[in-house]
């Protein structure tokens, strides 16, 4: 008795977008949370609060001071301190991975509103 080789193929469609830098597969209405956290955006926001708790200490007097120690351009820590100002909402979802669709690093890197109502 011969057993005969069976193939099966299996179809799942997928789409290839960019998150955090990093191109990342993605199904139709089944993407685990973790597939949708931008890691380099949850890093930018967590170096944010740091930087921030760092020049609120007195560790550094200035930003300058700070980007000099990080080896890190000024106007860099300055964008990316901006991330404080972020609406509590608005920071948990990114952490969650729950923030919208077009919420990327490059885009917080723009101007956004300060008041916390105006971002949401």
């Amino acid at each position: 008795m011969s057993e005969a080789a069976q193939t099966l193929t299996v179809v799942i469609p997928l789409q290839v977008k960019l998150r955090g830098g990093r191109k990342t597969m993605i199904t139709n209405g089944v993407m685990a949370l973790e597939g949708r956290q931008d890691i380099t955006l949850i890093k930018a926001v967590a170096r944010a609060f740091r930087w921030r708790g760092m020049l609120e200490s007195g560790a550094f007097a200035t930003i300058n001071e700070l980007a000099a120690a990080e080896k890190i351009n000024p106007s860099y820590v300055s964008r990316v301190l901006r991330l404080t100002l972020l609406a509590p909402e608005v920071v948990e979802a990114i952490l969650d991975g729950r923030q919208p669709e077009g919420v990327t690093l490059p885009k917080l890197m723009e101007p956004f509103p300060v008041e916390w109502g105006r971002q949401r």
